[in-house]
């Protein structure tokens, strides 16, 4: 091939392995739901994290090594899970921890869970709840979290600056 030939080609090449970067970026959601539930019959309060799976294959290569495998690895897993427990943490109106323990995480089609649950206080007025999971690592990262169990479903949202957030429940209590 002549050099002519080879320039629109290498173009192509590159116009196409650009394209393929960025539908690999696409794939990443950036984004988890958790879910604070009151539970009236066991009296604990349950944390539901989930996960996109493609997400958190992509924050364990960063967060541990290059070959973690969240999918096949129990450590891996298990790893992830304590990370995400560290940025997680629940309290008072007063600014009282919560104390929450994890129960457990699994996979689950094309999720990654992580729970936790401690006991619901006697009178609380309220939550100061702190969501940083894969925040440091990916500033776009938005965690939703949705309340329920105490009145109407509140949801926060943590993106951006975002680090400490309160929701209040206006004398309803369980």
């Amino acid at each position: 091939m002549t050099k002519a030939v080879l320039k629109p080609l290498q173009w192509g090449l590159l116009a196409l392995l650009l394209s393929v970067c960025q539908l690999a970026q696409a794939h990443q959601i950036k984004a988890a739901i958790t879910t604070v539930l009151f539970n009236p019959h066991t009296k604990n309060i349950e944390v539901m994290h989930r996960f996109n799976l493609h997400d958190a294959e992509h924050a364990v290569k960063a967060l541990f090594d290059k070959q973690a495998d969240i999918l096949d690895d129990p450590n891996t897993q298990q790893h992830f899970a304590q990370y995400v427990v560290k940025r997680f943490s629940l309290l008072d109106a007063q600014g009282e921890s919560l104390g929450l323990k994890t129960v457990g995480y699994e996979t689950e089609g094309k999720f990654f869970w992580v729970y936790q649950e401690t006991e619901q206080p006697p009178a609380l007025e309220g939550l100061q709840i702190r969501h940083d999971a894969l925040r440091d690592l990916w500033p776009s990262q938005v965690n939703t979290l949705n309340v329920e169990g105490m009145g109407d479903i509140k949801t926060l949202t943590f993106a951006g600056s975002a680090t400490l957030l309160e929701v209040g429940f206006g004398g309803h209590h369980h």
